[in-house]
């Protein structure tokens, strides 16, 4: 056979997208790769994703990174889960809370159970039954990946970062597996005449950087896979109505708390992530319901903390390509598309993409059916994090309030109400393929806006009330006592990962 393999990776653009990608890609083909990224200091970075779900463990892994070293490096804090205040009904507060609530019995999920005993009154809030939420609002932290004693799991855990910072980190691990940084800003791009693929791109020096496999992590230009390759876009403003996020950082007002923060406003909703030398703070809106001005108001009037910076507005549509994978562009982070940071989900599309993309590492013959399933795996986890994301605003309780109002009764795609439809029939939800949020996920969400079942499984029928009561009291238990025996996630941080204060971090380097 012909050796056909790709030996030359171009990634435009640094950032998260442009680092993840070159440490991934130099770790997994360990120097079977030319990779050189281009970036310049001269274009800003967009820094909207400083919270992380669990999977950004398993990208650390593969990279080789020290997760206390990497806390440490990025001036980090841990995360258990996120806190939305007002998404029901204003005043009203639940928890999307990693890992685990409560423990199955038999064949039937635990939510069953507590469904029954609620309709009864016999349970707490299904948050009483979760050690990441208990330990999460206890602000405790460890790592405990099961409850001794009990086949109960530990603590599920993901991160809060700045993500300039991570970035910086990925380069010195990148570049120490023999990634090229090339500094420069691109002013044009050459294609092949004879299929169209992006041969070369210039840099405003004249220097042309030519490849075989292009990775386009340029942020929401997407300078190869729209405005050279006119990939198309699919917008879904429509369901995700809000298009202006206004971002400022915070001096920290106490001790940082385990958990992401989403509270909603009057025509979007505010999001805090602590750090241990600042806090995080945006406000998502949708323009026709406030200015930017107004929303810039409503951020400060919301700040923990006095304010480090200048606000500055962001302007975006949601949405994702039409094709993430166009001839030989394959397009990570903003380049791909934007889902609101409502879920945490930025990164985690970074990640998945770059996963993908080393699944399905094409010849340089480019076979269509490598990038038309590459196109297919990205576009089902795109639909299903939207659905997952228009269910918090679709499910909403803020009655009189016009922006809430419209979201409330907006139509929703088919595969979001027939999934709402099934679980207000039977209290089920049923996880797709390798769709990102699993059952429990839905479930908190569900509940804690306000969604209530007409029936649970007939097998959770099976215990009496005093062993229902029973059950519910012992993981309780279980879990309130072990979370209070936690230390405390600050006293955790400076035990093991606290960082040096950032001026510090600057001399030195």
């Amino acid at each position: 056979m012909a050796d056909n393999r790709i030996r030359n990776v171009v990634i435009v653009g640094g950032g998260t997208a442009g680092w993840m990608a070159a440490t991934a890609l130099s770790r997994a083909f360990d120097h079977q790769l030319d990779i050189r990224l281009v970036e310049s200091d001269e274009i800003g970075i967009v820094g909207v994703g400083e919270a992380t779900i669990p999977s950004i463990r398993l990208f650390n892994a593969l990279a080789g990174i020290d997760e206390d070293a990497f806390v440490r490096a990025t001036q980090g804090t841990f995360k258990l889960g996120i806190e939305f205040q007002g998404w029901g009904a204003p005043g009203e507060r639940y928890m999307h809370a990693f890992g685990q609530v409560g423990q199955g019995l038999g064949m039937l999920e635990f939510f069953q159970y507590w469904l029954r005993a609620r309709s009864e009154g016999l349970a707490g809030p299904l948050w009483d039954y979760s050690f990441n939420a208990t330990a999460a609002w206890d602000g405790r932290f460890a790592r405990l990946p099961r409850i001794p004693d009990t086949k109960l799991e530990g603590l599920t855990h993901a991160f809060h970062f700045d993500a300039s910072l991570y970035a910086s980190h990925l380069r010195g691990i990148a570049e120490g597996n023999g990634v090229t940084r090339i500094e420069g800003k691109i002013v044009s791009v050459e294609r092949r005449p004879e299929d169209g693929f992006v041969q070369s791109v210039t840099l405003d020096d004249g220097r042309a950087v030519d490849g075989e496999l292009f990775i386009d992590c340029s942020g929401f230009r997407g300078l190869l896979i729209e405005q050279t390759l006119g990939a198309g876009f699919e917008d879904w403003s429509e369901w995700l109505p809000c298009d202006r996020a206004v971002t400022v950082a915070s001096e920290n007002a106490g001790p940082p708390r385990p958990y992401t923060q989403s509270i909603a406003h009057d025509a979007g909703w505010q999001w805090r992530i602590p750090l241990q030398h600042r806090t995080g703070n945006g406000h998502v809106f949708c323009s026709d319901y406030i200015s930017e001005g107004e929303a810039t108001s409503v951020l400060l009037a919301n700040l923990e903390g006095a304010p480090l910076a200048e606000p500055r507005v962001l302007r975006f549509t949601a949405g994702m390509r039409r094709k993430f994978w166009d001839r030989n562009v394959v397009a990570l982070g903003l380049a791909s598309g934007f889902l609101e940071p409502l879920e945490s989900t930025s990164i985690h599309l970074i990640q998945s993409g770059i996963a993908k993309l080393i699944a399905l590492f094409p010849h340089a013959g480019f076979a269509p059916a490598t990038t038309a399933e590459y196109n297919r795996q990205a576009g089902f986890e795109y639909e299903r994090i939207r659905d997952f994301i228009i269910l918090h605003y679709f499910a909403n309780q803020r009655v009189g309030q016009p922006f809430w109002d419209r979201c409330r009764a907006m139509a929703i795609p088919d595969t979001l109400r027939e999934r709402l439809e099934l679980f207000r029939a039977t209290g089920r939800v049923f996880r797709e393929h390798e769709e990102l949020f699993i059952e429990i996920g839905w479930y908190q969400v569900l509940t804690g806006q306000n969604i209530v079942p007409e029936a649970w499984h007939p097998l959770a029928d099976a215990l009496t009330s005093d062993e229902l009561v029973g059950f519910l009291a012992d993981l309780k238990t279980i879990v309130s006592t072990t979370a209070a025996k936690l230390p405390t996630h600050e006293q955790f941080i400076s035990a093991r990962c606290a960082a040096a204060p950032i001026e510090t971090q600057r001399k030195t380097a």
